[in-house]
């Protein structure tokens, strides 16, 4: 945690203190020596973080001061310690992330997201309390009562507490339709089996969903949409490299995540990214058919033709497959010019 009102330095900083590499300093590990100050970040964490007034005490050999403190609105949390605020997972962190009260708060220390104390108890004091009951099922064609950016954040509550649970528990304790608790207990299910699979390839999928605990009547689901997360995350980095490309060429936006997911009809992964204002193009999509190509609805990039290849006005291909992030980018500034 980042005590309210204090500086941190990472592996960078410190060597920079020291007057060495960050190479050397990753090399010879002077923060291992004994007396060096305590990280102020997760122990777990991959970034490893230290308070700038302990480490200058330290390194001009002076007495390292304490910056323990009563807790304050004004500490930052990295995720492990916000999920632990909000009493879920840590790894179940980043499906609370997208919403507005978390995210127009989050602050990048460092290269590592932290929330402020604040905004994360905010979060969890607005947040309606479980066992609040609609009956025994959702009225047929009615609509739900959670919001969607909140379906699988508080899905996945109830599907920590219990691997088990039922999608009629999730209707009765969240007022959500069947198939909307039925498809979120699959995608949640599904991303934790990809998950230990990532963790250990060797696992097979069916010892994967034992060990956390899901019964046979929902491992169908499960399987299916663990396949396809799997899928998505290794088609995830190379769509980011072209999102990166675009934006140092100045065409797209920097911070506009590239999401991919199942596109339409489920036959195919597809990606957008959406271009910066005021270009002739919107956005440019990713199909893992037929490769990359511009779009013309800014909205609904995407769209809805299920088919490889559409074609209309204003379509353009940049290339087919999986083309390098230079050569899309080459191609889309060719379609600009001639726009």
């Amino acid at each position: 945690m980042i005590r309210s009102g204090r500086s941190v330095v990472a592996v960078v900083g410190v060597a920079r203190m020291l007057g060495l590499s960050e190479r050397a300093v990753r090399d010879k590990r002077p923060y291992a020596r004994e007396g060096f100050p305590a990280p102020v970040s997760s122990p777990t964490g991959r970034t490893l973080l230290w308070d700038q007034e302990q480490v200058e005490a330290f390194i001009a050999g002076a007495p390292v001061p304490g910056i323990e403190s009563p807790e304050s609105d004004g500490d930052l949390l990295d995720r492990r310690e916000a999920a632990a605020e909000l009493g879920v997972k840590a790894t179940s962190w980043a499906n609370y992330t997208g919403d507005p009260a978390l995210a127009n708060h989050v602050v990048v220390v460092e290269g590592v997201e932290h929330w402020p104390r604040s905004a994360v108890r905010a979060f969890r004091d607005s947040r309606p309390g479980r066992g609040v009951r609609h009956g025994s099922g959702r009225p047929k064609g009615s609509g739900d009562f959670v919001p969607r950016d909140e379906i699988l954040p508080r899905t996945a509550e109830l599907l920590e507490a219990d691997p088990a649970v039922t999608s009629q528990t999730v209707v009765a304790e969240l007022g959500m339709a069947l198939t909307t608790a039925m498809s979120a207990l699959a995608t949640l299910r599904g991303r934790r089996i990809a998950d230990v699979l990532e963790q250990e390839p060797a696992l097979g999928i069916e010892e994967a969903a034992t060990r956390l605990g899901y019964p046979p009547a929902v491992r169908k689901r499960a399987f299916a949409a663990a396949r396809l997360e799997l899928r998505i995350r290794t088609a995830r980095p190379y769509v980011e490299g072209v999102a990166a490309a675009l934006v140092a060429a100045g065409l797209a936006e920097a911070g506009d995540r590239a999401d991919v997911v199942e596109g339409p009809g489920g036959q195919a992964l597809a990606a957008a990214i959406w271009l910066r204002e005021g270009l002739s193009v919107p956005a440019v999509v990713w199909d893992e058919r037929s490769g990359w190509r511009t779009a013309v609805n800014r909205r609904h990039p995407i769209g809805k033709d299920a088919g490889p290849r559409p074609e209309a006005p204003g379509i353009a291909y940049l290339g087919v497959g999986r083309p390098e992030p230079a050569a899309v980018t080459i191609a889309l500034r060719e379609v600009l010019t001639t726009a």
